[in-house]
């Protein structure tokens, strides 16, 4: 694809994919940020858009991906065992109590899980490390490393939740 026909036939859906992104994301800055850089993606690729049928549904699922994926690091940031961002998430004393409870019992129930499980959790949820950068550190498949942080995930969350039932007198 030539610079020209980018032009005339990809940039005239900016403002489609916009509205899209910022449907998903909820803000204005962060939309724009999303097809900038699906446009930056798009053009690393124009040698290899032919293949595709639709080069329009092929901006709005990378722009529906790139959203959701914004949205995704946005949760887990703020669903994080940092204490920095822990006590800069709210003014809120009692707020900042009841989070600051939850992560001592989630560090508590993490020294309990399998040693492979309670590293990829740490480095991942404690010390905020990417996937490629645990798969380097660990030398783990990163679908391995996928699979059990859900499990870690979700066995810290089963047992959050028998505390809250138990200390609730609910059995």
């Amino acid at each position: 694809m030539t610079t020209e026909e980018f032009k005339t036939k990809l940039l005239p859906l900016k403002n489609k994919l916009f509205r899209l992104a910022w449907l998903l994301t909820g803000q204005r800055e962060e939309a724009e940020d999303v097809v900038q850089e699906v446009y930056l993606k798009i053009w690393d690729m124009r040698h290899q858009l032919g293949k595709y049928k639709s080069l329009e549904g092929l901006l709005v699922t990378m722009t529906r991906n790139r959203s959701l994926d914004k949205l995704r690091r946005k949760k887990n940031k703020i669903l994080t065992l940092k204490p920095e961002v822990i006590h800069n998430f709210s003014d809120d004393l009692q707020k900042q109590t009841e989070v600051n409870d939850l992560v001592k019992k989630v560090k508590r129930i993490m020294k309990d899980l399998p040693e492979q499980q309670q590293t990829i959790m740490h480095l991942r949820d404690v010390e905020g490390y990417g996937f490629e950068e645990i798969v380097e550190m660990t030398g783990f498949d990163s679908n391995y490393i996928r699979v059990n942080l859900s499990r870690a995930r979700k066995k810290v969350r089963m047992e959050i939740e028998k505390i809250e039932k138990y200390g609730m007198g609910k059995h």
